[in-house]
């Protein structure tokens, strides 16, 4: 068998079934405003050629099979991943053209795209290339459904998607798509509460060690009742009344940020990066609220927290979303990335922080207009959602024959005012904004405060830096 042959199978995204926390994404959205798409798009530096661009999502089909894998909810209205019988590449890829278009305008157009329902007979993602920018430039945009994939997995999957090179790689994988399973919803669902009642089982001997310990399992049930009040109970801020409206109409911008010089500002305060980043927002927000003439001491926020789970590897990393009263009153940005990193840090030791996942199941079963309601009640209560997403570490990589210069992440409102995404890329911070178009009444002001929030925390440690408005 030679080499080529060998390596002729797909990645394994795509050969799972539906977790709970998924299907409470894909079921809560009986309400629009709960849309879970999330969107990534590349700045290129000129345009592919279409037939080699086409050539290439048919290849990545292929190897990634989730992308020919539909979403079946089932008589019972449980959501799986059947492999679409019907699938066509022309119901995903997809190009437009603008005339000289700006950056800003590639933002516009995309924010359009996004928010257009997937087709639910469908496998839930869609290309486009738009072509046409000024300087002979294009961009690369791609839609999926969060169910698909989260922000660090999607990295990844990009990562090995790219090319390190312009010209077409030799000898690469050449799997065949996965043939058609017939596997229902209600199938899957079943098979998927059997494991987790195995687990359960095999849990049992460890329950009855605890149970030799009353005064112990006591103890650690009233520490985990009090964290769980912490973890789903209202945040110390309330939401701020500058942000209270809501369209459900999503508008985007995008600003660039210096890596090295974010680096090099939470050094100089001894704090994280992630630190540095989240003052930086906070601070924009701020001085947006004190422009607006309503300043505020602090924000309710929701972020992603890492929790490791023993065993090692990729799949030891998963994130519970942590919710906090994020400081907006500490005039300097040293003692603000402090006080964020302090109650980060406490965050992470909140023992029933991963409380929604044990009840997802639960909550994935519900009817779709309940479990809408109780998922719109739980993100109402922030005002912003922002999360870190480290890039691909190459900065040299190519979509059929064009290189990335930039990588920017979208993520969704979930009733949310406004969603802020950091993604590296190479030596840049690429920093977006998703904003509801009714929570924010002046989007210029808030642009302007944002750069200069960046801009405040960049000139601990690098006085010249600064953040850049895309446009």
């Amino acid at each position: 068998m030679s080499a080529s042959t060998t390596n002729d199978r797909p990645l394994d995204w795509g050969l799972s079934d539906f977790n709970a926390m998924e299907a409470v994404m894909w079921r809560a959205e009986a309400d629009p405003l709960l849309s879970s798409t999330v969107v990534a798009i590349e700045e290129l530096d000129r345009a592919p050629e279409w037939n080699r661009f086409v050539s290439t999502h048919e290849w990545g089909s292929r190897m990634v099979p989730r992308f020919r894998q539909r979403i079946d909810d089932g008589r019972f209205g449980y959501p799986a991943w059947v492999t679409d019988a019907s699938f066509q590449l022309r119901h995903h890829v997809f190009r437009v053209e603008l005339d000289g278009g700006t950056w800003q305008d590639v933002l516009d157009r995309v924010a359009a795209i996004a928010q257009a329902p997937f087709d639910p007979d469908r496998s839930p993602w869609e290309a486009t290339l738009i072509t046409g920018l000024q300087e002979g430039r294009a961009a690369y945009v791609l839609k999926m459904h969060h169910a698909v994939l989260d922000g660090a997995a999607g990295m990844q999957l990009f990562s090995k998607m790219h090319s390190r090179q312009r010209e077409p790689t030799k000898d690469k994988p050449q799997p065949l798509p996965l043939p058609v399973a017939r596997t229902s919803a209600l199938v899957s669902a079943v098979r998927r509460d059997a494991t987790a009642l195995g687990r359960g089982v095999l849990r049992l001997p460890g329950m009855g060690r605890k149970a030799l310990r009353p005064d112990r399992t006591i103890l650690e049930s009233a520490r985990y009742i009090t964290s769980l009040r912490r973890v789903l109970g209202p945040v110390a801020a309330s939401p701020s009344p500058v942000l209270a409206n809501r369209s459900g109409a999503w508008r985007f911008f995008a600003l660039d940020v210096p890596l090295p010089a974010l680096r090099i500002a939470a050094r100089s305060a001894d704090a994280t990066l992630n630190d540095a980043y989240l003052a930086a927002v906070l601070s924009g927000f701020a001085r947006y609220h004190e422009a607006l003439g309503t300043p505020v001491d602090a924000l309710p926020i929701a972020i992603p927290i890492a929790i490791r789970k023993p065993g090692g590897g990729q799949s030891a990393t998963r994130f519970a979303g942590g919710r906090l009263a994020a400081p907006t009153a500490i005039a300097d940005p040293t003692e603000r990335m402090h006080a964020i990193g302090r109650i980060v840090a406490h965050l992470r030791k909140e023992t029933a922080l991963d409380a929604v996942d044990g009840i997802a199941p639960v909550l994935s079963r519900l009817p779709g207009p309940v479990l809408a309601r109780l998922v719109a009640q739980v993100s109402a209560g922030s005002d912003l959602q922002v999360s870190n997403i480290p890039g691909i570490p190459e900065e040299d990589v190519y979509i059929a024959g064009a290189k990335a210069l930039r990588f920017y992440a979208y993520g969704p409102l979930p009733g949310c005012a406004a969603m802020v995404v950091l993604v590296s890329h190479g030596q840049t911070c690429c920093v977006t904004v998703n904003h509801d178009a009714a929570a924010i009444a002046d989007p210029e002001l808030l642009r302007t405060c944002l750069v200069a929030g960046f801009d405040e925390v960049l000139a601990l440690g690098s006085p010249d830096a600064r953040a850049e408005l895309r446009r």
